[in-house]
This record gives C-alpha cells, structure tokens and sequence, in this order.
C-alpha cells in the first residue's frame, strides 16, 4: 500500500496501518466500543510486543490463546474489552490462513466487483455488514481499492465528500468532521 493513513494519529501507528493489510484490518476489528485513535492504535502495540515489525496472521492464529490475551490486557491495554478482542483477533487470522493463506489483501486482491468484497469481507470473524462497508469505502477512498461497484456495496459510506467514518479521515479536520456528524446521529 502505498499511502499514508491517520486512523490512528500517531506516527508510527499510521506508518504500520499504511503499509499492512492485516493490520488495517485487525485496526477496523478492533474498532468498537473504544476511540478510533485507540483501535486503530492496537496492531501496532500488538506487533511491538510480539516483537515484530508487522503483523502475521500465522503466528497470531498460532498463538497460545491466555498469552495473546494477557499481552493485549498488559496496561496500558490494546482494547477497552482485551480477552473478548484477543479471541476475536485470533479468530480472524485463522480465519485469513484458513482462507487466504494468512495474506489479509487476499480478501479484496483480484475480486472484480465492490458486492464480491463486501460478502468477502462480511464473512470475516467479527465483522458485520456496517463494518464491512466502511472498510470497504476505506479501501476504496484511501488505499486505492475500486472494484466495479465498490460506492455502492459501500452504500452511504461510499459517498464522495461524506465525513461518516474511519473510511474518511484523512488528518485532523477530517477527524472533526467525522466526529460532528457522529455527534449529531447521537443528537437524533
């Protein structure tokens, strides 16, 4: 991937998230129930320490279940929910080496329709059909993902100008942005 993501807004973080599937999408999973910054925060910290560079579905999937949870509930935690979050993230690395080799882009790499993907990732652990959307409109918007049709299995996450969710931000304005129009479904 060759762009740069601020989910995060940290450094480094991002710099991971740009250049890893699995962890954009291990980010997306984690991206519940807590600030953005903070999910989008959790590959990073979990690729530290494992003491890696990146993150590898193989030795995630392989991992002893208690020794992945209690490295994601290590203070400060990866996640608000860290033992539920750790089952979830394993599950989805098996899921991708069961699927896909362990290779995240397999789910959308070569898939020649946005509906394709959108199912594709919809059957992934943990995600559901919301989910699944605004990560395909992430693909699409930022990271250069536009398989025929990807605006609309987006739906209106897909929407050009639209400041929804993570799909849309881009630096700190976009961040507000996102954040008023999450204020203001919340109002309603």
């Amino acid at each position: 991937m060759d762009v740069t993501l601020h989910l995060a807004q940290q450094p480094e973080a991002d710099a991971l998230l740009s250049r890893s599937p699995l962890a954009a999408l291990v980010g997306m999973l984690l991206d519940q129930q807590v600030p953005m910054e903070w999910a989008f925060t959790g590959p990073y910290t979990i690729a530290q320490r494992l003491g890696a560079d990146d993150l590898d579905a193989h030795a995630i999937a392989a991992h002893d279940p208690e020794d992945f949870a209690a490295l994601l509930a290590t203070p400060p935690a990866v996640h608000r929910y860290p033992g539920s979050m750790a089952n979830r993230v394993q599950r989805l690395c098996r899921y991708l080496v069961e699927q896909y080799d362990g290779r995240a882009e397999g789910v959308w790499e070569g898939v020649e329709t946005g509906a394709e993907v959108l199912r594709r990732l919809v059957d992934l652990p943990g995600f559901g059909r919301q989910k699944a959307q605004i990560f395909l409109a992430l693909l699409g918007k930022q990271l250069g993902v536009r398989p025929e049709g990807w605006r609309e299995a987006a739906g209106t996450y897909g929407e050009e100008g639209a400041y929804r969710s993570a799909a849309d931000i881009t630096g700190e304005e976009s961040l507000a942005k996102v954040r008023e129009h999450k204020r203001e479904l919340k109002r309603r």
